[in-house]
């Protein structure tokens, strides 16, 4: 569309990966067009692509996640189970060392989705681009914002092929991940940079795909091995996830002083030395690689705080990544992105295009959301040797206190382990562990002694090929 066009109700999405295409199928029922710019040619099926290194992690979409997704896709569980994605009840298919000792596997309280980053991509994006009212234009990247400081008109992009080009909006979202230039564009309108926050543990991720031993290749725990904070040295963890196919997924990661390496021959090492136990490396001695090892260190906890900006213009908003990127090691990136985009789809519809400061309101609406995941991130990773310029406050200690206790009274209460996944898995917000019952509980400490070793069952075990 070129700027002498007219305008239509038209959104424009920046970025075609998990949360620019749910923001996209949230702005479908309220305008006559969205289009999706993406920089990478996408592919038509489950298949890798050059500006998401990330997916070649692990990835873990929590309940929280998968209804915020549903709420937008219904239906979509189903097709994603039918394409080979596992649902791993919580806690009771998990294996998790945390930072106080190995949790018990208790009834189900929540569940993840479990797949490839590919797979799960792939689903989604079908599911969305059968829209016709959603226009794909990839291969073209976005250059530049046009309007002026107080409205937003839409944006400039560069396509692979032909000439520089405007696309006129009535709403612009970026969508475009860690690599957001939004501060850049804005400053360009003449608005002042936002606040923004770096936490860096520096974490850095080594993941290798795995075929599981024949005889778990159907139902397997995901295995989780954490850190603890309290050992006041790097953190490593590991974490082995059962996707489609009879894979197993395994990433492993160490902060400053005590990250893994990318070389394949150190991986197994890694696992069973490195690490707090070595039951993955244990678990993984016995499976067939599948490939080489995916290396990556861009983990930092980053977050822009738009919403706090004394000025913010119409017609543009900021989610996922793009607003506040996470450690992965909490498994919150694409819960958040989804949680935005109902958030975007639900303000515009409570308050219409017409309202003013609608922009405003839906940058605050999906920072709330973005906010929590923040909070249960830094509030851990702020320990980390190096990871700010000041360390923790008396506030990070006193909140981290509380935690500790609350993940040792975890080990052995089945109710508070179950108030813990409620936030884990972003259903419910960190004050329902500050209730009353919660805050008796943790102080009367677990009510079942420690477990000597990881709760697989005889029959886990014996089908990984372990004694």
């Amino acid at each position: 569309m070129t700027p002498s066009t007219p305008l239509l109700r038209t959104a424009v999405v920046l970025g075609g990966s998990h949360t620019g295409m749910l923001a996209a199928r949230a702005l479908s029922t309220a305008v006559e067009r969205v289009v999706v710019v993406e920089r990478d040619a996408l592919p038509v099926g489950p298949a890798p692509r050059r500006g998401l290194p990330q997916a070649r992690h692990a990835h873990m979409l929590w309940s929280g996640g998968v209804r915020a997704v549903e709420r937008l896709l219904p239906g979509v569980t189903r097709v994603l189970r039918t394409a080979g994605a596992n649902r791993v009840p919580v806690t009771a298919d998990m294996v998790v060392m945390g930072p106080r000792g190995w949790f018990r596997r208790w009834p189900e309280s929540h569940h993840v989705i479990l797949a490839g980053r590919d797979l799960l991509d792939a689903t989604i994006r079908a599911q969305v681009l059968a829209d016709r009212r959603i226009e794909l234009i990839d291969r073209a990247e976005a250059v530049a914002l046009t309007g002026t400081a107080a409205t937003v008109t839409g944006v400039r992009i560069r396509p692979a092929r032909g000439p520089e080009r405007s696309l006129r909006a009535s709403l612009v979202v970026d969508a475009t991940g860690r690599g957001s230039r939004a501060a850049q564009w804005l400053a360009r309108l003449g608005l002042p940079r936002p606040e923004q926050r770096e936490v860096d543990p520096g974490l850095a991720y080594a993941s290798r795909l795995f075929l599981a031993p024949e005889a778990a290749r159907g139902r397997f725990p995901v295995v989780n091995v954490q850190p603890d904070p309290r050992d006041r040295g790097p953190g490593r963890a590991g974490f082995l996830l059962p996707v489609e196919d009879g894979r197993w997924i395994v990433t492993l990661s160490g902060t400053r002083g005590g990250r893994p390496s990318p070389a394949e021959e150190d991986f197994v090492r890694f696992a069973r030395e490195e690490l707090r136990h070595p039951i993955i490396g244990e678990l993984i001695e016995r499976a067939t690689p599948l490939s080489g090892v995916a290396y990556t260190r861009s983990t930092a906890n980053r977050r822009s705080f738009y919403e706090r900006m004394p000025a913010w213009p119409e017609g543009f908003a900021v989610l996922g990544d793009a607003l506040a990127a996470f450690n992965p090691l909490y498994g919150h990136g694409m819960t958040v992105g989804a949680y935005g985009a109902v958030a975007l789809r639900d303000t515009v519809h409570r308050h219409g295009w017409d309202t003013p400061g609608l922009a405003r309101r839906i940058q605050r609406a999906v920072a709330r959301r973005a906010g929590a995941a923040w909070n249960l991130a830094v509030g851990q990773d702020v320990f980390y040797p190096g990871a700010t310029e000041g360390g923790p406050t008396p506030g990070d200690r006193l909140l981290a206190g509380y935690v500790d206790r609350l993940m040792l009274t975890a080990t052995g209460n089945g109710r508070i382990a179950r108030r813990v996944t409620d936030v884990t898995s972003m259903e419910r917000g960190t004050a329902v562990l500050l209730e009353p019952a919660v805050l008796l509980a943790a102080v009367a400490g677990p009510l079942k002694p420690p477990l000597d070793g990881p709760p697989l069952s005889a029959a886990e075990r014996g089908a990984a090929g372990l004694p």
